[in-house]
């Protein structure tokens, strides 16, 4: 057990979440970029099964197949259920947000997941709220609404409503996704692979309701393809490798406050959207209450 927690693993586990927080960074960009040529659910139907061939090799490489033969039915059951809501749902939603949107502010919106998190803990999980969790999401919200209204504050006039909606609403579909997930006893890497498995059906079933069955051009393909191997597939592993391989989790988890601030910069250069001074301020403000929300969790490591 000592191995995993020595300096080399220390330094395994920033490399895999460096490389996360990299991909993740990329997120933005690459999902306007297929939605340029790919309605959200053709896009989510290709990166799904792009996901699930990645997440087949990955498993085959850890050698984790044998972790199938462990599951009870009960949990397989359960792994259709985790399918419809991630990718399912979860990723139309934010899929349609971003097809609305531009593409920082469905970004800067979606960060706020983690305050959703919290407060959606208080009654499934009976966590108590406290005073950090009220102040940071003021702080978050108050940085939601600057975004939502694009400065215009005193008039409340949004810049797309419709989208501001779907964008928060992702949030709330990921945060249960997460709170369902604290009952989930399954290898996390066999799990996301069975939710992606699961969810095709259900993906193919939306595309053919809105008569989206068709061989798309080459370029939305490759976008697709680019979600899915590495947004929805190898950027989770890394993360849970870097989780696994580290004893300092705190600071390995503010790595990903790198990510918005990256995406930011692909955004403005790759996709080149003008980032509104209101962007900037909220993005902040979600920043800073994000930060207020883990320092009350976080406890002093003596080790460090």
């Amino acid at each position: 057990m000592f191995h995993a927690f020595s300096e080399s693993g220390e330094k395994q586990a920033l490399i895999y979440a460096l490389s996360a927080v990299a991909m993740w960074s990329t997120v933005a960009t690459a999902f306007k970029v297929a939605l340029g040529y790919l309605s959200p659910e053709q896009l989510l139907l290709w990166a799904a099964l792009f996901s699930a061939l990645v997440l087949t090799f990955v498993i085959s490489w850890q050698k984790k197949w044998h972790h199938l033969k462990s599951l009870s039915s009960s949990q397989l059951r359960a792994s259709v259920l985790y399918g419809l809501f991630n990718p399912g749902i979860y990723y139309l939603v934010l899929f349609a947000a971003y097809d609305r949107l531009p593409a920082q502010e469905a970004q800067a919106l979606n960060y706020t997941w983690a305050l959703t998190l919290t407060f959606l803990a208080v009654p499934f999980l009976g966590q108590k709220l406290r005073r950090q969790d009220i102040l940071a999401g003021v702080i978050c919200y108050g940085g939601v609404l600057v975004i939502a209204t694009r400065g215009q504050l005193l008039s409340l006039e949004f810049g797309d409503l419709t989208g501001v909606s779907l964008a928060l609403f992702s949030t709330l579909i990921w945060a249960g996704y997460w709170i369902a997930n604290t009952r989930d006893q399954r290898e996390p890497v066999i799990g996301l692979w069975l939710n992606f498995l699961f969810a095709l059906p259900f993906l193919l079933l939306v595309n053919l309701w809105y008569s989206s069955l068709h061989w798309p051009e080459w370029q939305g393909i490759a976008a697709a393809m680019y979600v899915g191997i590495f947004e929805m597939g190898l950027a989770f592993v890394c993360w849970l490798q870097a989780m696994r391989l580290t004893r300092h989790t705190a600071r390995i988890s503010n790595l990903i406050f790198l990510s918005p601030v990256i995406s930011l910069v692909l955004i403005y250069t790759i996709l080149d959207e003008n980032i509104y001074i209101s962007t900037l301020a909220g993005l902040v403000m979600i920043l800073a209450g994000l930060w207020v929300q883990q320092r009350k969790m976080r406890q002093p490591d003596q080790s460090e």
